[in-house]
């Protein structure tokens, strides 16, 4: 099995690797319907649309910053080499007044678990032991925050 990770695109994050990929994601307006969010998010990111199918619920997380996470996984293929991110603009360099445009994905790839684990922020870890959980038809609940 593999998943699937992007890696966040901008200058803060060039040169990182390990601890640094993360699920596509994104943020949801008030009432919006999260499973919804998430394969737009994954459009969005990844520039190809997210696999139908039935979702596997991973429950949510919250990282470091506090951002609340909630994942599913979903059964699909992608080329890593043919992704394509949106993009978002920042002053770049610092206080230059220059504005630059960066991908919020700068590339994705498919991952072996145990590589996975090794890439992924580790505040988004329990969404692996979660997916590995459930294909292997362990019943159980959907997590909670501050796990």
């Amino acid at each position: 099995m593999e998943v699937l990770l992007g890696h966040p695109g901008g200058p803060y994050w060039a040169g990182k690797d390990d601890g640094h990929w993360t699920v596509l994601k994104g943020e949801a307006e008030p009432g919006e319907d999260l499973l919804d969010l998430a394969r737009r998010e994954f459009a969005e990111e990844s520039g190809s649309d997210a696999p139908g199918g039935p979702a596997i619920e991973l429950g949510e997380i919250r990282q470091k910053s506090g951002k609340r996470v909630v994942a599913w996984a979903l059964e699909g293929d992608l080329d890593p080499d043919a992704a394509v991110s949106n993009t978002y603009e920042m002053e770049w360099p610092p206080r230059s007044g220059q504005s630059r445009s960066f991908p919020e994905i700068d590339r994705v790839g498919w991952f072996h678990l145990r590589e996975a684990r090794t890439k992924i922020k580790d505040a988004q870890s329990p969404f692996l032991d979660r997916l590995e959980r459930a294909l292997a038809g362990v019943s159980q609940a959907p997590e909670t925050p501050g796990e």
